[in-house]
């Protein structure tokens, strides 16, 4: 793609970079064979190319994001399942976060929409402010019926039955290796994973323990930065994210650490691009240091010696989240370890489409959510499953409220395979 930036506007790391990008595209129009948002609206402007003209547009020529841009660029996902079909490598998840952090600068939203961005940036990101807003949205659950903005609704549906007491298992602390110690790995504990689901940690501490890796709990860390990166809150994203690299490698340099280990997929795919996100930054020695530690759970077991177990005559259907097979390219390893403890694996048709959780996706488009949730529910319970597995909370809150199925981390089928509890969800 031809582009015109002054040499004034390269001057700028951002568009020097957007103009790499924008030049990488060949408009072929692959991407829109497997972007979600296309194929529910069908419009050229909601698919990744018609996006890239738009932001192309918009920066070329230094003018304040519109209405109608920002109309678009706010019913993209990001579930990156463009990037993993362009045959050019165009990256588009740093052209359209560019994008969004231009639009954060430029343009004044509406009052309602700017009072519900800053909640959910001020609220989700902190599990005790999360959980006094779950326990809010469960309270007011029965008057959803009176609250016209299908975003609130969206919001009080997202409320738990049950919300789980706090895990001591996520103070900060380190877990000695049962046996001989192979590793030392840092977990990330999260944010709203550690308001919704407690047992997922809890899983993952237990089959590393078991595993020969002493789990350390750092000092210090919080949110990611993954939710108000995607908001275009770039500098809130910055500020969160800065705080949990300066808590990962004050445990390296202490005690040093052969991995991060991360137990949410959308969380990972952000923290692997520290190195980017920070590379005009003084911490960015640090973040690209973090960044290269930074393992999904499958991806650091597939290292680990798993126990081949025995059939537990378990159907389990395998949802693959976007951030987790297109965000970092991890494809068969959740499936293949699933397979090696035990389990029957299947997976739904279209595997690769979003299932619309997407951050808060789900609370901002409930509309398109709604419509995605029910195409991937409708797979999934083609394949007649007794659990649905997947490795990011996001996308487990989001299938469990369309489906009676019962929804399960990974992780926890897989500590239940290797001698830990059964999972919750699974007790009746």
């Amino acid at each position: 793609m031809q582009t015109n930036f002054t040499p004034e506007q390269l001057a700028d790391p951002g568009i020097k970079r957007a103009n790499e990008i924008l030049r990488s595209c060949v408009h072929c129009g692959f991407c829109t064979a497997t972007c979600p948002t296309y194929q529910v609206l069908g419009d050229e402007l909601d698919s990744p190319r018609g996006r890239i003209y738009l932001i192309k547009d918009m920066l070329e020529a230094g003018r304040p994001a519109d209405e109608r841009t920002v109309r678009h660029l706010d019913r993209c996902l990001s579930c990156m399942a463009c990037m993993t079909t362009c045959p050019s490598g165009v990256h588009y998840m740093h052209l359209i976060d560019h994008a969004r952090a231009h639009v954060e600068k430029t343009y004044k939203r509406p009052l309602m929409d700017r009072l519900l961005r800053s909640v959910l940036a001020r609220i989700i990101p902190y599990p005790g402010r999360f959980r006094l807003a779950l326990l809010a949205a469960k309270i007011g659950k029965p008057l959803a019926w009176a609250i016209p903005d299908r975003r609130l609704k969206a919001m009080l549906a997202m409320a738990p039955k049950t919300i789980p007491p706090v895990s001591r298992n996520d103070d900060p602390q380190v877990f000695p290796a049962t046996g001989e110690r192979k590793l030392r790995v840092a977990l990330m504990t999260g944010c709203a994973q550690k308001a919704l689901n407690t047992d997922i940690n809890d899983a993952t501490i237990r089959l590393l323990r078991r595993l020969g890796c002493e789990v350390v709990v750092a000092k210090g860390q919080g949110c990611c930065g993954a939710l108000t990166h995607h908001m275009g809150k770039e500098a809130l994203a910055h500020a969160h994210a800065a705080t949990t690299i300066r808590a990962f490698m004050a445990e390296k340099r202490a005690g040093g650490l052969d991995a991060i280990v991360i137990n949410t997929s959308g969380c990972g795919t952000t923290v692997k691009d520290y190195g980017h996100m920070f590379r005009n930054d003084p911490l960015a020695e640090d973040a690209a240091t973090v960044a290269g530690l930074a393992k999904d759970i499958s991806e650091l077991l597939t290292t680990l010696t798993l126990p081949q177990g025995a059939p537990k005559g378990l159907r389990v259907a395998y949802h693959a989240a976007c951030s987790l097979q297109h965000g970092q390219q991890i494809k068969s390893a959740p499936k293949d370890l699933l397979k090696r403890a035990g389990f029957e694996v299947v997976e739904p048709a279209d595997s690769h489409l979003c299932c619309g959780s997407a951050g808060t996706y789900n609370l901002l488009q409930p509309e398109i959510s709604g419509e995605l949730k029910r195409r991937k529910v409708q797979t999934l319970e083609a394949k007649s499953p007794q659990v649905i597995a997947a490795g990011n909370i996001g996308c487990m809150m989001q299938i469990g409220s369309g489906t009676g199925i019962l929804v399960v981390h990974t992780v926890e089928l897989l500590d239940w395979a290797t001698g830990g509890p059964q999972p919750r969800a699974m007790i009746s």
